[in-house]
């Protein structure tokens, strides 16, 4: 195993000979817990918002004409007929030479056509002085302004943030059809590993990668089903997996992929249906021995159990499927320019992936200094990393000074 490895490229090119990406099933969301989902349809307005003329300032509805010419010297004298507040429906008709007052968001009375703030005015009783000129429609949203009846206001594939939330209840709505999450279900393998919360007997870790990778998999809009640790145990390993793919769009295993006696995901993943194992170790470092599989139209992708490979490789090749399965746009991670802080080197054949954190030197250049991995399975690196420096196979290292493209895990503004 792992003879002849794929290059990066070689592997996202078999992941995608076989992965034909079908949006998964709609279902009805209430708007309360729509934030974040994916429309299935578009969403198309059913009123014109805002559905009346309505105010946008505190002050007089008048007719615009009647304040033609007014200035401090000048004012127009106008009556105060009557006044009209939020929610409320008006029903005087203005006339020439009257004025009815009104708050922000209240409706326009039938015979206005503006709105003349009330800092340029003073009041008297019912006797009004105007001290400008207000153009027709000054001061006043229009019906059908913002949003016109029949607008399609969200189109189909749009994730909801709060701000859409907030425009589909002002349609009216109370739910939305939205895509289904897709289930990706996440177990960790190996005899060293328990799960947290129970005592740690001597020789064995806590599960790390169920935890990391679950996190991510929600990051990209899917739902983690958490199968826990899964002994290195064929018949254990064979029953968990089968499991798996019956209760779930994707699955996602970490360790066991590599040459030891127990590592038996591979093996166990090509036996459970055609296609079978179509990538067996990538020259990438770290994440040689990553392993992707389909099962059907369903892909297995079997990461290695070093906490930094496994999430590496999760974001190279892992998320882009899962937001695709989610209907999500495949955004690119986001990459910012910086200087290496010091001289990296690569993996020789390998594409190498160093993580770095970010920093600014007192010349205020952007620096990315490489993170101290440590032994093998260290358990920080990817929480001191900002992001990650690719060495391309053909070169040998990354001279200090030189300029670097860093691909972000996560955005590091406001970082202390």
């Amino acid at each position: 195993m792992f003879r002849k490895l794929m290059t990066l490229e070689e592997a996202r090119k078999a992941i995608a000979n076989q992965f034909k990406p079908a949006l998964l099933a709609d279902e009805i969301a209430v708007l309360l817990e729509a934030y974040n989902r994916v429309l299935a349809e578009d969403a198309v307005s059913t009123l014109d918002i805002p559905p009346f003329n309505r105010s946008t300032m505190d002050g007089y509805a008048v007719k615009s004409e009647d304040t033609f010419g007014a200035d401090e010297n000048q004012p127009a004298k106008l009556k105060v007929v009557g006044a009209v507040a939020a929610g409320e429906q008006p029903t005087l008709v203005l006339r020439k030479g009257e004025a009815v007052e009104i708050v922000t968001g209240a409706p326009i009375p039938e015979g206005a056509d503006a709105v003349v703030m009330i800092e340029d005015t003073e009041r008297e009783d019912d006797d009004l002085q105007v001290f400008v000129t207000v153009a027709a429609n000054e001061n006043v949203m229009k019906l059908g302004a913002d949003v016109k009846k029949g607008d399609v206001i969200f189109k189909k594939g749009q994730v909801l943030g709060s701000s859409e939330v907030g425009v589909l209840a002002a349609m009216g709505l109370t739910s939305v059809k939205v895509l289904r999450i897709p289930m990706v279900a996440v177990l960790s393998t190996g005899g060293e590993v328990t799960e947290p919360g129970k005592p740690l007997p001597p020789g064995k870790i806590y599960d790390i990668n169920s935890y990391s990778l679950s996190t991510a998999v929600v990051e990209c809009g899917g739902k983690p089903v958490y199968f826990g640790v899964v002994p290195d145990d064929k018949a254990a390993l064979h029953k968990a997996m089968v499991t798996a793919l019956a209760s779930a769009d994707m699955v996602i295993t970490s360790g066991g992929v590599s040459v030891g006696p127990r590592d038996y995901t591979p093996q166990i993943v090509d036996s459970l249906g055609k296609p079978g194992i179509v990538v067996c170790g990538i020259a990438v470092k770290p994440g040689k021995p990553t392993t992707i599989g389909f099962v059907g139209e369903k892909p297995v992708f079997s990461l290695p159990g070093n906490p930094t490979s496994a999430l590496l490789i999760f974001y190279l090749l892992a998320r882009p499927i899962i937001l695709q399965l989610a209907g999500r746009p495949l955004a690119q991670m986001k990459i910012v320019k910086a200087v290496a802080g010091a001289k990296m080197f690569s993996a020789k054949g390998r594409r190498t992936f160093v993580m770095v954190k970010l920093m600014f030197d007192d010349s205020c250049r952007l620096i990315a200094q490489p993170v101290e991995t440590g032994a093998a399975g260290a358990i920080t690196t990817l929480a001191k990393a900002d992001g990650f420096v690719e060495i391309p196979e053909n070169e040998q290292f990354v001279d200090t000074n030189q300029e670097v493209a860093v691909a972000l895990f996560r955005s590091v503004l406001g970082k202390p």
